[in-house]
């Protein structure tokens, strides 16, 4: 079924539109809750709450990209119990460090000013990504959008560990330098 279809569903209240959802971006989803909680039964707790997020939101909310809108929504309430999770001191990972690789090259202080220029940062952001080699690109996205692990990383893209871990330190390193150009950081 074509995400336009789906969404219509939602906006006429349909409860077929979650079937559908499910079917089509269940495996999508999981895949991010999963690379983010490593909890088979917290991932698919997120993919469910993802769910009951995306029929509060549609309408009044018309997504452009579904698999967009509902992997943005996955990954955000999976982050959020993934906090929850170790603020209990009850987790840990990969996500944590991804968090931390990315920690250098991101402002972390929350300010009014920082609000107002998130916008701006996600920009640069999306024009860096978009100056790089593809194979280098879906590397870091996968990593630090999807949180993935090294060795999954390695695995997808046939690479040694090391050579994923130089190409992410690398890249990590020309966004610094690019945001420091751009007075962002």
């Amino acid at each position: 079924m074509e995400d336009s279809q789906i969404v219509a569903m939602y906006w006429e209240r349909n409860e077929q539109a979650l079937q559908h959802t499910a079917e089509k971006y269940g495996r999508y989803c999981f895949a991010i809750a999963h690379n983010i909680l490593s909890n088979k039964e917290d991932a698919e707790e997120s993919v469910n709450d993802t769910y009951l997020v995306a029929w509060k939101r549609i309408p009044p909310h018309r997504p452009a990209v579904l698999s967009t809108f509902l992997g943005k929504l996955t990954r955000r309430i999976s982050l959020n119990r993934w906090r929850w999770n170790t603020s209990a001191k009850r987790g840990g990972g990969e996500v944590a460090l991804a968090l931390e690789e990315l920690s250098g090259c991101v402002p972390a202080e929350e300010n009014t000013e920082r609000v107002v220029e998130e916008k701006e940062l996600a920009r640069a952001i999306n024009r860096f990504l978009g100056s790089l080699p593809e194979i280098q690109r879906e590397v870091f996205v996968c990593r630090y959008w999807f949180l993935a692990g090294i060795r999954e990383i390695s695995e997808k893209f046939s690479f040694s560990e090391t050579k994923t871990k130089s190409m992410l330190f690398r890249t990590r390193e020309k966004l610094r330098a690019c945001l420091q150009e751009e007075g962002l950081i």
